[in-house]
């Protein structure tokens, strides 16, 4: 059996998403300015940005890494497959050169670098945007890493804009370079849909480590409700918030690209996939909620472990005080300066009878209250 000292130490460390208190105003740093203004909103997590391309056919692929905007105007060609993958985007010059040089709207433009964007998907004359939220259990720090990714998906290419390095995207590389599979035998549809689902599957595996956590917690409201704290509780209470402000949309966004509106963009094979990855959407969801549901079980049963201890001092403080009223009301009477007290001149009146009536009383009292099974 676990110690459940040890399960709260684990429990305590468990608290991933670092928090902005609701009552803090915070101003937008776009406010006033007009649409379409390009203004890094997030924070800058590397010194540069990297911009990596993966360019492939069924048997053919090339990895670079690229330091002059100007050089992806060779990867636009309907020849291969190219996915472009930027990682940073505090250099706000550098991302609107690449907006400009593939042709993207500038409200595009200002929603990739606004990482407080919700999940939403645009379509345009020859491309698609999709903003997601990536979200990564991160087990050597014990913390979910949460940042946005905005793919732009064209016909012929696909480009990623990340705010930080690193990435939930290692699988999908390690499949395009050994060639097997139906990776590089597809288009840059199916290369947008392999990305959107494993931001879908990673989802499983924060909720799994949410749900770990309730586990726990629900062991110990049984067995040690003493050992936890209402803050536990609240803790988890607001990762699941979080989550659901993040991954509610994205059910939306991926049941708008399954409709058959998109069929100019996805391939009847690849719309395929794509309506899959809206039934793991939906499950994700589901999951969502019943561990909302869940958990609030928890925090009742909680609550209700803490009022039925509360219950059982107050009843044995109420039995005390029962027995000793009418053993006060006698010492009272026995205290006062009575001149004329027919026990005064009894040799054994205090050793004897004074002691032998409050017993008899304490004796009466608890036959009495057992007898209604309040004891």
């Amino acid at each position: 059996m676990n110690n459940p000292l040890n399960e709260l130490k684990k429990l305590n460390k468990l608290n991933p998403i670092k928090y902005v208190p609701l009552s803090v105003s915070r101003k937008r740093p776009k406010t006033g300015l007009a649409p379409g203004s390009l203004i890094y909103t997030g924070k800058v997590y590397s010194d540069e940005i990297k911009i990596q391309v993966i360019d492939y056919t069924d048997d053919y692929i090339n990895e670079v890494e690229i330091n002059d905007v100007t050089e992806l105007e060779q990867f636009n060609h309907p020849n291969s497959v190219t996915w472009i993958n930027i990682q940073g985007l505090h250099e706000i010059e550098t991302i609107s050169s690449i907006g400009q040089l593939m042709g993207l709207h500038p409200l595009t433009m200002e929603d990739i670098l606004d990482t407080n964007q919700r999940p939403k998907v645009e379509e345009f004359e020859d491309h698609l945007y999709i903003s997601m939220k990536m979200i990564n259990h991160i087990e050597s720090h014990n913390k979910i890493d949460i940042e946005q990714v905005s793919i732009i998906a064209h016909k012929h290419y696909v480009i990623c804009f990340q705010e930080k390095p690193g990435d939930v995207f290692d699988d999908i590389r390690n499949r395009l370079r050994n060639g097997k599979g139906r990776a590089r035998k597809r288009g840059a549809d199916y290369l947008a849909y392999m990305l959107m689902d494993v931001v879908i599957d990673f989802y499983y595996e924060t909720l799994d480590q949410v749900w770990s956590k309730i586990e726990r917690l629900d062991d110990l409201v049984v067995r040690r409700p003493q050992k936890i704290e209402l803050a536990d509780i609240q803790v988890i209470r607001r990762d699941l918030i979080q989550l659901r402000r993040y991954m509610y949309p994205v059910r939306d966004v991926i049941h708008s690209l399954s409709k058959d509106q998109n069929a100019h963009f996805f391939s009847e094979q690849t719309s395929m996939f794509v309506r899959d990855s809206y039934d793991h959407a939906v499950q994700v969801v589901e999951n969502l909620d019943t561990y909302r549901e869940i958990l609030n079980s928890v925090m009742d049963l909680y609550l209700s472990q803490l009022s039925n201890k509360m219950n059982e001092v107050m009843k044995v403080l109420t039995v005390m005080s029962s027995i000793f009223i009418p053993l006060t009301f006698i010492a009272g009477i026995y205290g006062m300066n009575f001149e004329h007290m027919p026990e005064l001149g009894w040799e054994w009146a205090y050793p004897k009878g004074f002691y032998t009536l409050l017993g008899a009383v304490a004796l009466f009292m608890v036959i009495f209250m057992k007898s209604r099974k309040w004891l």
